[in-house]
């Protein structure tokens, strides 16, 4: 068996179709990656909060999500965020929405990943002297302006690394959504893994196109560190 003949492009190999799911793959990362920043980031000010209802509903929500299996939350979000959905526009007599298998996914991944950012960006911020807030006060600063010109640089920093890694396990359970239907790497892998019974060919391939990304993920979140570290150098 030709096995570089299986990844030509056009009708006789596989090559465009797998590229195809390697854009989906890596588009559905980076659209879930700043949904789960900003929704993990608010979790985390609110767990800081002097409101105990929203300090309690943040810490059910990351223990919920933290424990529920990704590949469960992902049906739920599919299929019963479709039911939502549905009654809600039908409610408002806009018609049947679908909700599509992109969406999903982005929101399903993005639910789970602000839960574990949230844990990370709140041991970040116990990281950081209270000091930091009190100096900031005394120059007369508002609450606003200190957490975004004094905390949230340093909280970047200090945070970056546990963020890699929760960056690198969404980077992983893309993988999941194959199962409701999305042209990722893993569901073209495995259909031209069924039509030319290469299995072990094609999903060892996918492993390749996996590790692949995680490299050029952690070069790039390695030289972001480094430029959040660029002062301490410095010195």
């Amino acid at each position: 068996m030709d096995y570089l003949s299986l990844l030509a492009y056009g009708d006789t190999g596989w090559g465009d179709e797998i590229a195809r799911g390697v854009i989906v793959t890596v588009s559905l990362a980076l659209a879930t990656l700043p949904f789960g920043l900003l929704l993990g980031l608010g979790l985390a000010l609110a767990k800081r909060g002097e409101d105990p209802g929203l300090r309690l509903s943040a810490d059910i929500y990351t223990t919920l999500f933290r424990g529920l299996p990704e590949l469960l939350t992902l049906f739920l979000v599919y299929y019963g965020g479709q039911n939502l959905l549905n009654a809600a526009t039908g409610a408002l007599g806009l018609g049947q929405w679908t909700l599509s298998s992109f969406v999903s996914g982005m929101v399903a991944l993005g639910l789970v990943f602000a839960a574990y950012s949230s844990e990370v960006f709140l041991s970040a911020f116990r990281a950081i002297p209270d000091g930091q807030w009190e100096g900031a006060k005394a120059l007369g600063l508002p609450h606003r302006r200190i957490l975004w010109l004094v905390i949230l640089p340093q909280l970047l920093r200090i945070s970056l690394p546990g963020l890699s890694n929760v960056w690198l396990n969404l980077l992983k359970d893309t993988a999941l959504v194959s199962v409701i239907g999305l042209a990722d790497i893993m569901r073209e892998t495995g259909v031209a893994a069924r039509v030319t019974r290469e299995p072990f060919f094609f999903f060892g391939f996918a492993c390749v196109l996996y590790l692949v990304l995680t490299l050029v993920s952690a070069v790039g979140l390695r030289r972001l560190e480094l430029w959040t570290k660029r002062g301490e150098v410095a010195r």
